[in-house]
């Protein structure tokens, strides 16, 4: 049960593979390139003139004694950083790092470029593969499914593999890095002949490729067959996933909502009846209080626009009052406590529209004290307008019992 548990587990990403491969894909620096021209050590052993440490053996004796000897290829662990430079560290101390004069030197040296493409034909041999073309395409060997096989368990190969990728791109053969990898993600995903190597192919191998486009290439080919796709973690998720969060998480617009605040520049609309308008005038207290409470009501129920229409209803109310000169004291004092309780309701609103909608607050906070101010300029206007009516002795009998009452 355990080890079912184990394989149906989801991989996951490697921190310090996304890091050196990052670094290696963004042409590391390497501060040793203060090393004397002389001391171009693996150039002069793809030269043949010197022999790789510790073994003391010469390129032209690997090349040619060594291949097809794949007991020795695969149990001796010092050849390969000669054999593959990188301008990093390896596990053979004696082997040097390359410098960047180093890659355009050996570039310009016909002798250790072929000497190179031979030393990649025999690791590929080595791993059941064969170079077929001079643009980097690879097939199967002849010796394939035993070498698979052999590849399959011995993992510890994979390491050589990402090295092989990474010094092709150091001296010159990045295009042939692409058919390699597609190569063994094919036969680990889709054959199923190396199935052990899938997780390198997809953490290291893949990373090697400094073109963005051609990395994307091979993760949708292998995110195609990916098994189970649901596990599949190294690219973004299938289209129609993205697109359903977006929608979901889609806020109302912005623009709508601003929209329907009142400009300050902007006064609002007169009625075009006006009879309406005088009728409206002439309502008794308590109608006036109920048609008040049923627009609260209403407002209630839609949050974001509930500051708005308190502030249009408000200020078309009190401009209709101020022209007919009929409101007393007592809607007065209503008015201006239902203005206190929309100004509270106005702060609760702003901050859930500045969080759902992303409008600045600074502009939202603009509206709200624009629309406060001209509140407060009406109710100016009609204390002043109800002053002189009690000075010259315009208010009527029926406006006193009103302020009685």
């Amino acid at each position: 049960g355990g080890d079912g548990t184990e394989l149906t587990a989801k991989p996951k990403r490697s921190f310090y593979a996304a890091r050196d491969l990052y670094k290696y894909r963004h042409q590391y620096p390497n501060f040793k390139d203060l090393r004397y021209q002389n001391d171009l050590c693996n150039l002069r052993f793809y030269k043949n003139k010197i022999p790789f440490k510790p073994d003391g053996v010469y390129i032209e004796e690997v090349l040619n004694k060594w291949k097809g000897d794949y007991e020795k290829l695969e149990h001796n662990h010092t050849y390969i950083q000669w054999l593959f430079p990188l301008r990093e560290q390896g596990l053979n101390f004696y082997a040097k790092e390359l410098t960047t004069y180093e890659i355009e030197e050996f570039k310009k040296t016909k002798e250790a470029i072929r000497r190179f493409l031979l030393a990649y034909k025999m690791m590929l041999e080595f791993f059941g593969i064969k170079l077929i073309d001079k643009t980097g395409n690879v097939a199967r060997a002849a010796n394939w499914q035993e070498r698979f096989q052999h590849l399959n368990e011995s993992q510890h190969n994979y390491l050589r593999i990402t090295r092989i990728l990474k010094s092709l791109g150091e001296l010159g053969y990045e295009s042939f890095k692409s058919p390699l990898v597609k190569f063994i993600l094919h036969e680990a995903l889709v054959e199923d002949t190396i199935p052990n190597i899938k997780q390198s192919a997809l953490e290291y191998f893949v990373y090697t490729i400094r073109d963005r486009r051609e990395r994307r290439k091979l993760l949708r080919f292998a995110q195609q067959h990916y098994t189970p796709s649901e596990h599949f973690i190294w690219g973004p998720p299938r289209k129609q996933k993205l697109e359903a969060s977006k929608t979901n998480k889609k806020p109302a617009s912005p623009i709508s909502i601003h929209n329907s605040y009142i400009p300050k520049h902007k006064k609002p609309k007169e009625p075009k009846n006006t009879s309406a308008s005088g009728s409206s005038a002439g309502k008794t207290t308590e109608e006036r209080k109920v048609e008040l409470t049923k627009n609260r009501e209403e407002n209630d129920q839609d949050e974001q626009e509930m500051n708005c229409d308190a502030v249009r209803q408000n200020n078309s109310e009190k401009n209709s009052d101020t022209n007919s000169g009929q409101l007393s004291k007592s809607e007065e004092i209503h008015d201006t406590s239902d203005r206190k309780e929309d100004a509270s309701h106005s702060k609760k609103d702003d901050e859930n529209l500045n969080s759902d909608c992303g409008n600045h607050p600074e502009t939202i906070e603009k509206d709200l004290c624009d629309t406060e101010n001209s509140s407060n300029n009406t109710s100016a206007e009609l204390q002043d307008n109800l002053d002189k009516d009690t000075l010259s002795g315009g208010t009527t009998t029926k406006n006193k019992d009103e302020l009685k009452s």
